[in-house]
């Protein structure tokens, strides 16, 4: 491994890991030795990283280098946490564990009370049935929303049958249940929302809808709320 990605590596362990991360834990986690780790961290305090403790004690990133110090009010950090917190119930595998570094990397940067804040937040959440994942990569489809490309799926409808669509893919959806993909179906050259758990495959094509995504989906929006019933 490049010892530039040894440094980032460790210096996301060390956004993640609860402190002080002791450095046999460190070095499995970036995947070298304790001697290597210990040179490692000589190198990131000399880059203007700075970590405290010391071996046999274990460490802990008390200022990060990497990131633009942060500054929030504590309704703000509750907000921020619950709102990540959301997504670990929510979203699937890549979106936590993207949901729980950016909560790491944004608490590294605050100042030491604020860090206590974000560490013990008032504000919890907590779900007793985690909502399924779709069957489907979903990864690939918010690739696609934000390149612009052309997905083919295969949809099961609401009789059970299976349906071929090529779709323009604009945004994703997380309602109670369920997660839909807003899109433009090619097939019935109109907008049609799809449950993600009714999707059965789904294939990136080479097919771009560039740069219409944005000016679609705000004609989406609009045809939705025409269509809701005023009270």
């Amino acid at each position: 491994m490049a010892r530039t990605d040894r440094l980032f590596r460790l210096l996301d362990a060390l956004r993640r890991l609860p402190p002080p991360a002791t450095a046999a834990l460190l070095a499995r986690e970036t995947g070298v030795s304790p001697r290597t780790l210990y040179r490692d961290i000589a190198a990131l305090r000399a880059g203007g990283a700075l970590i405290d403790g010391a071996a046999g004690y274990g460490y802990a990133l008390v200022e990060d280098p990497a990131l633009p110090p942060q500054s929030f009010n504590r309704e703000e950090i509750e907000a921020l946490v619950l709102g990540l917190a959301e997504v670990r119930f929510a979203g699937d595998r890549a979106l936590v564990t993207a949901a729980e570094t950016a909560l790491a990397k944004i608490t590294a940067t605050l100042p030491e009370r604020q860090q206590r804040q974000a560490l013990h937040a008032v504000v919890q959440s907590y779900r007793f049935e985690r909502r399924p994942e779709p069957p489907v990569d979903m990864g690939l489809i918010r690739a696609a929303c934000w390149e612009e490309r052309a997905l083919d799926i295969t949809y099961v409808d609401s009789e059970g049958k299976d349906t071929a669509r090529r779709v323009w893919p604009l945004s994703i959806v997380f309602l109670d249940r369920v997660q839909m993909l807003l899109a433009w179906c090619c097939l019935r050259q109109g907008f049609r929302r799809f449950r993600l758990d009714r999707v059965q495959a789904v294939a990136e094509t080479d097919e771009s809808f560039r740069p219409r995504r944005v000016s679609l989906l705000r004609e989406f929006l609009e045809e939705m709320r025409a269509r809701r019933p005023r009270g």
